[in-house]
């Protein structure tokens, strides 16, 4: 089984937008927890656009009280981030090679080039009893080098195949995400995967199997306004048991 980890970011941006709490992240992550959600996601950026750094504290003390549910955060290694993690102890952090005036998450990590940085900092979270996730693009040779420095699973970061779903281009490129997978799952590294999946394009994509988790935040966040929070959870837990072998309605 899949988990599903709700990002509550578009939540985030709309009460910023206001100046007020409203709406609540903590009122809305128990009621995604309510309605038997696996986890909730939080990627709490420098310019605090949406979810803010004030925020993650309240959060993690919510995930305290839930058992089995469990609370992801992702951002760039900067030193406050590090230092918060290791006040806040979320059960994993991953890592996301972000600038700081990005709008969204857009590419993987390159170990290559970042790996002997990220080393550090991979290790310092685990000393802390963080799980650590690296974002990365579907290339086996990545997920080696993830593996080399002691990460625990990665995040396939999953625009390409968003982008290609129902194209001529979809089965090369979800090709490309399997050969990740089987090398992921060959080196004992955890998989997870996030960015523009949404209700369509999901049970296609855990077809290649072993995915632990999903973080879905934008998608998620419309169709809760389309077809409301109940059923579109109720959608998505349905994919996610079945491991994708049930189709959106």
């Amino acid at each position: 089984m899949t988990a599903l980890s709700v990002n509550v970011n578009k939540l985030a941006l709309l009460r910023n937008s206001r100046g007020r709490n409203f709406p609540d992240l903590q009122q809305f992550a128990r009621r995604f927890l309510d309605l038997g959600v696996h986890g909730i996601t939080v990627h709490p950026r420098p310019d605090q656009r949406h979810v803010r750094f004030a925020d993650v504290p309240v959060l993690a003390e919510l995930l305290k009280d839930r058992a089995g549910a469990e609370f992801n955060v992702e951002g760039y290694p900067s030193a406050d981030f590090l230092a918060l993690m290791e006040h806040v102890r979320p059960h994993q952090c991953t890592l996301v090679p972000d600038a700081a005036d990005q709008l969204t998450s857009d590419h993987g990590w390159d170990l290559v080039k970042h790996g002997g940085f990220l080393k550090d900092s991979v290790a310092r979270l685990r000393a802390s009893g963080v799980r650590v996730s690296l974002f990365l693009d579907p290339v086996p040779a990545q997920v080696a080098l993830a593996a080399s420095i002691g990460a625990d699973r990665i995040e396939l970061y999953t625009e390409a195949y968003a982008a290609a779903f129902t194209s001529a281009r979809s089965s090369p490129v979800l090709a490309e995400y399997k050969s990740a997978a089987v090398e992921a799952r060959r080196l004992g590294v955890g998989i997870n995967a996030g960015h523009d999946l949404d209700l369509q394009n999901l049970p296609l994509f855990l077809g290649i199997g072993g995915v632990l988790e999903v973080s879905i935040g934008h998608a998620l966040t419309i169709e809760c306004i389309e077809f409301g929070m109940e059923t579109v959870i109720a959608r998505y837990l349905a994919i996610c048991r079945d491991g994708g072998r049930v189709p959106a309605p």
